[in-house]
């Protein structure tokens, strides 16, 4: 036993050696990519499902709304795999740069235990409060049918999404960015091929797009399980009984990512509360619909820049556990720059070419029209996120989550201050102008707040730890 051990603390060390020899930018770049194309195929998710059900024959642009109802829901669900998935990996990587191995494997099969055991909660739960769920989220009894159906069977996929996505943070914070990448593309592909069969070959209509999902999410289950489990991976999945101080620090950690999500399915429901509110049974439907696009356009935005801050995550971590400030730094700058990058190109496309995205989804000329002119005016501010990932998702990878929490929940703060209170004074249309208020302010107060006050807490907290 202890030669095993003594051989897993090499292979661990050798694994995350390059961390100290590789340069920060080049570091950035090769786990950055690959995490950001994972998060390109998770969109396909998403984006294939509501682009098949969008030109369903005679109810697409409903039940595309009723898939939009349901989202909040789903991704609150999914919020769980963040909360683990997110904070037992930090702590693993923490671990590591403190050279603690034991600890750090406790953290994985904690966290594995912690999935298995919320995965079955959640999935028992929302299936015994399904209706009064819906109709709270904005559904109408005309989109009852097509919401029922989607989301009982999407909710049988809940084990898989909170495993799979979960257990592949581990993947990715070993550096295994590329391996991390296979399995969201195994399911994105798997998804797409089976979407247009089980709806159109099999005519189970938006049925059909969650049944197609649902045996993706456990494709994925499948792969990144396989892998933790044999011997390539630097910790092995084994039975554990849970230890309080290390399910204390995932919460801790995963706590911020966790409330984030949640929030960000707050910002959704009051969008929709408010147009359902003000826009009425018919024209709330129509907007309902804009919204779906709107939103599907902003996962563009958010996924592929969630995985670059995902996948540099380790560097954040691993760095500030061996109190390394000055290479912390440096993550924090590369980062960005990627993000912004990104971003910047999203808000180009995004006033550009807004018609050509909405037309995916769905087919009525002023619907297209009408919801290529919410996109624009949702998308203005796109820059400041790339600042809000950069700093919020690198203080949370660090266990900073206090430092990290009043600066992300301002910005949405302030989101659903406007949503509520711009279409009392100006159009309905101009609720959508609400991101793009939010993600300014938010991005100036970040960066006012971080050079001031943050980046000396952290410097004194680095320059305590012993050098390692």
């Amino acid at each position: 036993m202890e030669y095993e051990r003594k051989n897993q603390s090499q292979a661990v060390s050798s694994g995350y050696d390059r961390f100290d020899r590789t340069p920060i930018s080049a570091l950035v770049w090769k786990l950055g990519v690959p995490a950001m194309l994972a998060q390109f195929f998770n969109i396909l998710y998403s984006i294939v499902d509501r682009a098949f059900v969008g030109h369903i024959s005679g109810s697409g642009e409903l039940a595309l709304a009723s898939i939009g109802v349901c989202a909040p829901i789903l991704t609150a669900m999914t919020a769980f795999s963040s909360l683990i998935g997110i904070g037992g990996a930090s702590a693993m990587s923490i671990s590591v740069g403190e050279r603690n191995n034991r600890n750090a494997e406790q953290a994985l099969n904690n966290s594995a235990a912690l999935l298995l055991a919320f995965s079955i909660l959640l999935t028992l739960t929302a299936l015994l409060i399904e209706k009064p769920l819906l109709f709270l989220l904005g559904c109408s009894e005309a989109m009852y049918p097509y919401a029922r159906a989607y989301f009982r069977l999407y909710v049988l996929g809940t084990p898989a999404v909170l495993c799979g996505s979960g257990l592949n943070q581990f993947v990715l914070a070993w550096g295994n960015a590329r391996r991390g990448m296979c399995a969201v593309m195994i399911g994105a592909l798997v998804n797409t091929l089976l979407d247009p069969i089980f709806i159109y070959v099999f005519h189970l209509d938006i049925r059909g797009a969650a049944i197609a999902t649902v045996i993706a999410q456990y494709c994925v289950l499948i792969y990144v399980g396989s892998f933790l489990l044999s011997d390539q991976a630097l910790f092995r999945i084994r039975p554990e009984r849970l230890n309080r101080q290390i399910v204390a620090r995932i919460f801790g950690i995963g706590g911020l990512p966790f409330f984030i999500m949640l929030f960000d399915n707050l910002l959704v429901i009051s969008l929709n509360a408010a147009l359902r509110r003000y826009g009425g049974e018919i024209l709330g439907d129509r907007y309902l619909s804009c919204a779906t696009v709107v939103q599907s356009f902003m996962v563009l935005a958010f996924y592929p820049a969630q995985g670059i801050t995902t996948g540099c995550g380790t560097l954040y971590s691993y760095h500030f556990g061996a109190g390394h400030y000055d290479k912390v730094m440096q993550v924090f700058q590369c980062v960005f720059l990627f993000c912004a990058g990104y971003m910047l190109l999203l808000t180009v496309l995004s006033q550009l070419i807004p018609e050509f995205f909405a037309g995916i989804f769905i087919s009525d000329r002023e619907t297209i029209r009408l919801a290529a002119d919410c996109i624009r005016k949702y998308t203005l501010g796109l820059l400041g996120v790339a600042v809000q990932y950069a700093i919020v998702d690198g203080l949370t990878a660090m266990g900073q989550t206090r430092l990290a929490l009043p600066i992300s929940f301002f910005r949405k703060i302030l989101y659903i201050v406007c949503v509520f209170l711009l279409p009392l004074f100006f159009s309905l249309e101009s609720v959508f102008y609400s991101e793009s208020i939010s993600d300014i302010a938010g991005a100036t107060v970040t960066v006012t707040v971080f050079f001031t006050a943050i980046r000396p807490k952290l410097r004194r907290k680095l320059d305590q730890k012993p050098a390692l």
